[in-house]
């Protein structure tokens, strides 16, 4: 007889089955949590490369922005806008006899400078060069009508003398501008007079960074004296002789003849004039105005009315 048997599987067979089961669920289950990570970590670092991208643009433009701002003001302070001028005026100086002719005509002296006037700034610098007919000395002269300064630069010399502007004197910008517009054009050429300052280089100012941009330029690195009308100074007690020059200019319709003494062995302790006294006005020159001569100068300056 053949006995034929069927095998079941056992309790340890089942387990066995169950285990295999869920190991396979389990890896399963973790390859597409792993995915799903992957996938954020993904699209986390392009996001981030996005964010960084846009912080360096950023910074870019805000650097492009400081080099223009930067570049416009060094612009200005170093490329500034502005109109070179020329002009030339002729005076005849009445107290000096040397100017007048054996006829006992006048004998006219021109006076030539070049402005650069900056309206924009308030300022009007001016170049008188060696002149060709007189003894006075070449010079750069700032007035600056921001800080209420006028600034000599004597070329010769290399020294800056420094005193307040005189408005009744000079010109603002604007009018200047329209005074050297009309000696452009030719028809505007007078036979002027002269005003004289007579001034005194007292004490040398040590800093002048305190007086704009552009009276530093000019003044940093010489020496520097400020400046006194002589009339208002007293008490001098010198011991030697003065050292003087003179620079002529015309910051108005008419030439200015500027002395400037430079005192040794000065006795620093003068007084001044005490407020509410009566002060002497300053010694103006005044000559008539003539017709052109027939002299070599006067032709020269009768020449430019044509």
């Amino acid at each position: 007889m053949v006995k034929i048997a069927f095998n079941t599987p056992t309790a340890l067979q089942k387990e066995e089955a169950r285990q295999d089961v869920e190991a396979l669920v389990s890896r399963t289950v973790r390859a597409q949590i792993l995915t799903g990570k992957e996938l954020r970590v993904a699209t986390q670092e392009k996001e981030s490369s996005s964010g960084r991208c846009m912080l360096t643009l950023l910074g870019l433009s805000f650097i492009l922005a400081g080099l223009i701002v930067g570049g416009a003001c060094i612009y200005k302070y170093f490329m500034p806008k502005s109109t070179i001028y020329r002009g030339e005026m002729c005076f005849f100086d009445s107290e000096d006899p040397a100017n007048a002719l054996p006829g006992g005509e006048p004998y006219f002296l021109p006076v030539t400078e070049e402005a650069d006037i900056r309206e924009d700034d308030n300022i009007a610098i001016i170049d008188v060069p060696v002149p060709s007919f007189s003894d006075s000395d070449p010079a750069a002269i700032i007035h600056d009508f921001e800080k209420g300064m006028t600034a000599y630069l004597d070329l010769l010399l290399g020294n800056c003398y420094l005193m307040p502007l005189n408005t009744s004197i000079v010109m603002p910008p604007k009018n200047l501008v329209e005074l050297f517009g009309k000696l452009a054009s030719g028809k505007y050429l007078p036979h002027t007079y002269v005003i004289r300052e007579d001034l005194v280089a007292l004490e040398e100012i040590r800093d002048v960074s305190n007086l704009g941009i552009f009276i530093y330029q000019l003044c940093n690195n010489r020496k520097a004296f400020r400046l006194r009308r002589r009339d208002l100074l007293l008490g001098f007690n010198k011991r030697a002789v003065d050292k003087c020059w003179k620079i002529r200019h015309f910051p108005n319709e008419f030439v200015v003849e500027t002395k400037i003494c430079q005192e040794y062995y000065i006795n620093y302790s003068f007084r001044r004039i005490p407020r509410g006294a009566v002060v002497k006005p300053w010694l103006l020159s005044k000559g008539r105005q003539f017709e052109p001569t027939s002299s070599s100068t006067g032709e020269r300056c009768g020449s430019l009315l044509q």
